[in-house]
């Protein structure tokens, strides 16, 4: 008899303090361990944003000249922190934009149930528009800490509502896309940069 496989669920709670500390010390780690190959890491996603419920994940992204020399390099150096490269080689590219795909190229990493804590690790490419995404994402919602609340609700919502971690995504991905056009507003009137 073969094993059902064992749905993942998003699960998502309230902000922790302590997501900041854990961001900082493993984003200092990983910029040791990684260097020469990572320019930049950098604690992204809602766990970088005060006062947003999310999932117990760290998102870390780390930026890099050359995706494939990186990730042949990062390989080994990140299976002794327990993280597990993971098939997904493209970030989902907003809707409205006519970019090419490949422009949107990334390599992922990621542990679960690790005594560090969980962590998704996205590799990009410097000045890609993913990259630049992640960081307007976190910063517009640093400006904007009122709208944090209401953004987490949504997450918590929808994550008692649907079935899996990948439904979930999929709904989110479009609210993303409207958020970060608001953004893009955002830093053009600020001069945002990365």
């Amino acid at each position: 008899m073969s094993e059902t496989p064992q749905v993942r669920r998003a699960v998502v709670i309230d902000y922790s303090s302590a997501w900041v500390q854990r961001g900082a010390e493993i984003g200092a780690q990983l910029m040791e361990l990684l260097a020469p190959h990572a320019l930049r890491v950098d604690h992204i996603g809602s766990t970088a944003i005060p006062g947003m419920a999310a999932k117990d994940v760290l998102d870390i992204q780390v930026s890099v000249a050359d995706l494939d020399r990186a990730a042949e390099a990062f390989d080994a150096p990140l299976a002794g922190l327990g993280l597990t490269r993971w098939p997904y080689e493209r970030d989902h590219v907003p809707a409205g934009r006519n970019d090419n795909p490949a422009r949107w190229a990334k390599r992922l990493w990621s542990r679960r149930g690790h005594p560090d804590g969980n962590v998704n690790l996205h590799v990009r490419l410097r000045g890609s528009p993913n990259e630049r995404l992640a960081l307007l994402f976190r910063d517009w919602f640093r400006a904007h800490p009122e709208l944090a609340p209401a953004y987490g609700r949504f997450k918590r919502v929808l994550a008692e509502a649907v079935p899996d971690l990948d439904t979930y995504t999929d709904v989110k991905d479009p609210v993303v896309d409207l958020l970060v056009e608001l953004g893009e507003s955002w830093a053009a009137r600020t001069g945002w940069r990365p």
